[in-house]
């Protein structure tokens, strides 16, 4: 299952974190963070983790999509891995791959499981060519290119691609998230649950049937739940 969110960031914060990447020399090969498989199809440009914009922004988005509502429901974070930030330009592009399924956190000095991929646009659609994000599922190829602010999440385990950058520059930035729930389908149906109840409650306040569910999310998610 696949979830766009807009406005995780405002137009606002974008142009104050493009200005702080357009240093040139922030920008080492993405290979070196590519296991042995990925380097073979990975061509693109990352920003150095070790610069000091790195250790600003990484921790502000981290921050920001941990307090997401909609990422929250979504994904159930139990570990949110810093961000890593890409750039893609003159034929740039990601084949085929999946992501790997433990990433080491420096940050926290622990092996960190990834059931949940997600990536930030912070360049809009009209400021570059191709660039196309490629997820399959077993619904066939789902194709995202979102506005400067937005993400789409979905499953890690997902094969995906990103589309060579024939034009212009592609920035965004990407993590992972250890999840409560280890099974997609099993977030995923809490996640269509907490749906139900909110849309609920909008429309009839807090009732006896709303209750009723509320009481079923939270036991499935203690039944579920890896924490």
């Amino acid at each position: 299952m696949l979830l766009h969110v807009p406005n995780v960031l405002n137009k606002d914060q974008v142009q104050i974190i493009r200005q702080k990447l357009q240093q040139e020399q922030l920008w080492i090969s993405g290979k070196k963070t590519a296991g042995t498989q990925a380097q073979n199809v990975k061509d693109n440009l990352q920003l150095n983790a070790n610069s000091e914009v790195f250790k600003e922004l990484s921790p502000f988005i981290a921050d920001t999509l941990r307090k997401n509502p909609f990422i929250h429901s979504f994904a159930l974070p139990n570990e949110v891995l810093l961000p890593l930030f890409n750039l893609y330009q003159n034929g740039g592009h990601y084949g085929n791959h999946v992501d790997s399924a433990i990433h080491y956190s420096a940050e926290k000095n622990k092996q960190i499981r990834t059931d949940v991929s997600i990536t930030l646009f912070l360049s809009e659609p009209n400021e570059y060519e191709g660039g196309e994000l490629i997820i399959e599922d077993t619904y066939g190829e789902h194709e995202v290119k979102l506005d400067a602010g937005d993400a789409v999440i979905y499953p890690a385990t997902s094969l995906h691609r990103v589309e060579p950058v024939t034009q212009g520059m592609r920035i965004c930035a990407c993590t992972w998230i250890q999840s409560m729930i280890k099974d997609d389908w099993q977030r995923s149906m809490l996640f269509n649950l907490d749906k139900t109840i909110m849309s609920l409650r909008q429309q009839f306040g807090d009732t006896a049937e709303t209750a009723q569910l509320t009481h079923h999310y939270h036991n499935l998610l203690r039944q579920w739940g890896d924490v």
